[in-house]
């Protein structure tokens, strides 16, 4: 990919696998999206996997799912899937924990 992809706002929807809930890992996704200038939420799913909507630049976004992957102490990740989709317009610096 060229850097002009890297700069491109994109929005992702990523399913996350695991040890994801109890964990402390929507807190942890927010201030890591918040530093990454990453807007969007985290939402705990019934099934027992973390969804999340995010919006920000194609670099920033991957290295959130590169944190994703991993986590907080005590997650123990076992699945990312991340789908492309339409920007929402989230507004920047907005990351809700739900």
């Amino acid at each position: 990919m060229s850097e002009h992809d890297d700069q491109r706002m994109a929005h992702w929807t990523m399913r996350v696998t695991g040890v994801v809930q109890g964990v402390n890992y929507r807190a942890e996704a927010r201030r890591e999206a918040r530093r990454l200038g990453i807007a969007g939420s985290a939402t705990n799913m019934p099934d027992g996997s973390v969804r999340i909507e995010a919006e920000g630049s194609v670099a920033a976004l991957r290295r959130f799912r590169d944190w994703c992957a991993t986590g907080p102490p005590g997650a123990q990740v076992g699945q990312i899937d991340v789908a492309e989709g339409e920007l929402r317009g989230y507004t920047p610096g907005e990351f809700a924990r739900r």
